[in-house]
């Protein structure tokens, strides 16, 4: 290994050390954002989905406890599996 070598292999390191954060949010047709989460960068973004979902309270027009379910679901391709 050439000492010149050595700022190219600490530079390849470096990136890897570096934390990162995913921002999981659930919006509504509007785009207007329900509930969001945060995880670590490197964590897969499919374990996120349920507690991404539990999070979901929207407040009913009447009486009565807020609907916890959306009528639909639509993901990008990292939630596919």
């Amino acid at each position: 290994m050439c000492v010149a070598q050595l700022p190219q292999i600490r530079a390849a390191h470096q990136d890897r050390e570096v934390l990162t954060s995913k921002v999981h949010l659930l919006a509504d047709d509007r785009a207007r954002p329900l509930t969001w989460q945060t995880s670590p960068g490197q964590r897969g973004d499919s374990p996120m989905f349920i507690p991404v979902l539990e999070g979901l309270r929207i407040q009913r027009r009447g009486p009565g406890r807020p609907r916890s379910r959306p009528d639909r679901v639509r993901g990008g391709k990292a939630y596919s599996s």
